[in-house]
């Protein structure tokens, strides 16, 4: 499996001649099953390396094309896809429901604010919100009466021409009598104003519930955006799972009639080099504890299983369990926490990625754009909650206040992996001093020995033949003609 080699080689060329340490161990036996060899190394590493520090980088399998077992996995990704698929359509109609219920909340919005300004106490503001409320009376209520309305009025042959004109006029009742009309005009406006004021106040009520009722809807659409796109994540990664990787069908070892399935698994295990641990251990000198800017370095161990296995069912169930040849790597690196970034980027670049960025794309970025409309209609009433429960009658509450906001604003934003990751690929990363050479030095020697003590142990645990005595094959620390200046011993 060169995959992880050529990854170390481009983002790390300290190891362009390959691994530190190699040792291989080839397993043949159609009787037993090969999960037992995967596990009874996951499980030693997970103690060596303190489980959380051990991870599944590669995972990739291919099977004959005539198999029962490639008959029964394709009808499982079928129905994966198609779920997936479902909840995709479902996700694509919610968030077109979010973008018109966002568009009618706009609306409502620009009508709350003529009320507003209808009731203001600003006489030029309560104006424009009153003609602007007539306007939309005329247009949306007063048409509906057809040759009857005002406008039709006032535009044809009834001698109205004065009528729209004494409306927008009109602030009241009383105003109507004020004004030089003749007696048949005021009998036409005396209803239309009164008519126009109990819609301006029923209508204002209205518009209140109903806006306040679409942002609850609101709500409850974003959230349920989010938990159908959450629902068709599992989906798609378990259906591109099941994708046959195309470099193992090229396997001379898969035949088509042939009942054979090709795994390829990587785990990956790390310990951080402890500097000061060192230099309390007298490994280092006292010198580099106070060496700042250091990068952390890393002891890593890649073990590479690639099995050729034969699938056999389990009972009647659609279960299988795999016997074969098991062909295990064990390969000792040293990597500093930047080229650990880079390594975890570049075994991110899947077609599994790209789908679930599918769905974030619709999701997440979506809504990013949307945010300000959105925060705007869903967070504002919770501000105003927060900030009404914030208020305190304590004297010291305005000091205490003023602390928090000093130690908020010194702060630092923590960066995410991918912003690191982009600064990386950006920018030329700086060369490493002596200090962080011998640092890789030190962590290489102990990923030496831990790869060196699992394939011993190994195969002590299963009586195979092996060395007799670890000193003979333990490694020191590489040495570097500086060592003597700085006294290491």
């Amino acid at each position: 499996m060169t995959e992880i080699d050529d990854v170390v080689k481009e983002i790390c060329p300290h190891y362009k001649d390959g691994p530190a340490s190699e040792h291989r161990l080839v397993y043949d036996s159609p009787a037993e099953a090969l999960e037992a060899v995967y596990f009874w190394v996951l499980d030693f590493i997970n103690d060596m390396f303190e489980g959380k520090n051990v991870e599944k980088v590669i995972d990739n399998f291919a099977s004959s094309p005539g198999s029962g077992f490639t008959g029964e996995f394709s009808q499982r990704k079928s129905i994966l896809q198609q779920n997936a698929s479902n909840s995709l359509g479902t996700v694509n109609n919610i968030l077109k429901g979010v973008m018109n219920l966002l568009y009618d909340l706009r609306e409502f919005k620009i009508r709350l604010d003529h009320y507003e300004d209808a009731e203001s106490s600003d006489k030029d503001k309560k104006e424009s919100g009153i003609l602007a409320l007539k306007q939309i009376w005329l247009d949306k209520v007063d048409m509906q009466r057809g040759a009857g309305s005002i406008h039709q009025m006032s535009a044809g042959n009834l001698n109205f021409v004065t009528l729209r004109d004494a409306f927008y006029a009109s602030k009241s009742l009383s105003d109507v009598d004020n004004l030089d009309l003749n007696e048949r005009v005021k009998r036409v406006l005396k209803p239309r104003i009164s008519e126009f004021f109990k819609w301006r106040e029923r209508s204002h009520h209205e518009l209140k519930k109903r806006f306040e009722i679409e942002k609850t809807y609101l709500k409850s659409q974003v959230a349920a955006l989010k938990l159908n796109a959450r629902w068709a994540k599992p989906y798609l990664k378990a259906a591109q799972q099941l994708e046959n990787d195309e470099k193992l069908g090229m396997n001379p070892a898969l035949v088509k009639v042939f009942n054979t399935v090709l795994l390829e698994l990587t785990l990956m295990g790390k310990a951080e080099l402890d500097v000061q641990q060192a230099v309390v251990d007298k490994d280092l000198p006292l010198s580099f504890a106070k060496i700042k800017d250091l990068r952390k370095y890393y002891s890593v161990v890649f073990i590479d299983f690639n099995f050729r296995g034969m699938p056999n069912r389990t009972g009647q169930q659609s279960h299988y369990y795999y016997s074969g040849r098991a062909d295990v790597a064990f390969k000792a690196y040293s990597l500093n926490e930047e080229e650990l970034l880079l390594l975890k980027d570049k075994l991110n670049e899947s077609d599994l990625v790209s789908a679930l960025n599918l769905v974030e794309g619709m999701t997440e970025e979506s809504l990013q754009q949307l945010k300000i409309d959105i925060e705007e209609f869903t967070e504002g009433d919770e501000k105003e909650k927060k900030e009404k429960n914030k208020e305190d009658t304590n004297p010291f509450a305005a000091l205490f206040d003023f602390f928090k906001v000093f130690k908020i604003k010194r702060k630092k934003k923590e960066e995410t992996d991918e912003e690191k990751v982009k600064k990386l690929k950006e920018k030329k990363r700086r060369p490493e001093n002596f200090a962080e050479k011998y640092l890789r030095n030190m962590a290489e020697a102990e990923a030496v020995n831990k790869c060196f003590d699992i394939f011993d142990i190994y195969k002590k645990a299963h009586g195979m033949a092996t060395f007799p005595y670890k000193e003979e094959a333990e490694p020191e620390v590489p040495r570097t003609a500086g060592d003597k200046i700085f006294g290491f011993k």
